[in-house]
């Protein structure tokens, strides 16, 4: 009789522990049932997925991931390992401001329409892959940060875009990796023309004066790793870089999604 009932105790327990393992799962369940009437599907293409937030073989297949070897200061990709530590002759010829730079994949194909889609179609939904990628691309560089820096919009340009990309970039990576954001560190306080066919030493010129760090946000003596979007000729960055610098900050990278990448 005494075992009969132990099994009745250990049969009431089991049924306790199944409900309460129910009742306290209704953030599974409700997953669950979103993932039933909208299965997850590929950040590029929309074909059926493993998991939201991924992408799909082929699209997974297409995206030009940077690995190594790349330049150790700008990180952009060699096509083959010369050995040792590879340093580009952009970056020899000019030197970047900030100590070095990774990103995930080159501005191209996929890693292109990824960066158009949040930037321009307002495709938040990519804020968290996109961060987790870069904290991945740049597990070194967070390691030796302590505070992210996302590169500031001015406030007509955010105004229009109603969001800047780079802080919800930094607020996603750091709330992946445990860091501090200051993203409201350094602001844009000149309205600049774009970039785009402008000579070296006039993007440097456009940028002459663009940032100004906010002393209620000090970075004195702070390890700073700027976040943004994209890298391409490294002007806006080292614009950035120098007023951080300027204003105490013991160092200062930069992480992006993705970068330009020029023919070593």
């Amino acid at each position: 009789m005494r075992s009969q009932q132990e099994h009745q105790v250990q049969g009431y327990d089991a049924d306790k522990s199944l409900m309460r393992r129910w009742l306290s799962a209704p953030r599974y369940w409700g997953h669950a049932l979103v993932d039933l009437i909208y299965p997850p599907s590929c950040l590029m293409c929309g074909a059926g997925v493993g998991a939201e937030g991924g992408l799909c073989a082929a699209c997974w297949r297409d995206v030009p991931f940077i690995e190594k070897p790349y330049c150790q200061r700008l990180g952009t990709p060699f096509p083959f390992d010369h050995g040792g530590e590879l340093v580009s002759p952009q970056a020899i010829a000019h030197p970047p401001v900030f100590a070095q730079a990774r990103a995930v994949a080159r501005y191209e194909g996929p890693a292109r329409a990824l960066v158009h889609g949040l930037k321009y179609s307002d495709r938040h939904d990519l804020v968290q892959p996109m961060a987790a990628w870069m904290a991945r691309a740049g597990t070194e560089l967070l390691s030796q940060s302590d505070l992210l820096v996302p590169v500031p919009l001015h406030w007509t340009r955010l105004f229009r875009r109603r969001f800047n990309q780079a802080a919800l970039l930094a607020e996603a990576i750091a709330a992946q990796s445990g860091h501090e954001v200051a993203a409201r560190a350094l602001k844009r306080v000149k309205r600049t023309r774009p970039q785009f066919g402008l000579s070296r030493n006039e993007r440097a010129h456009n940028l002459q004066g663009a940032f100004r760090p906010d002393p209620a946000f000090p970075v004195l003596g702070r390890s700073v790793l700027l976040i943004d979007d994209v890298f391409t000729t490294g002007a806006t960055a080292n614009a950035a870089a120098a007023r951080l610098l300027r204003a105490g900050a013991a160092s200062v990278s930069l992480l992006t999604f993705a970068c330009v990448a020029q023919a070593p």
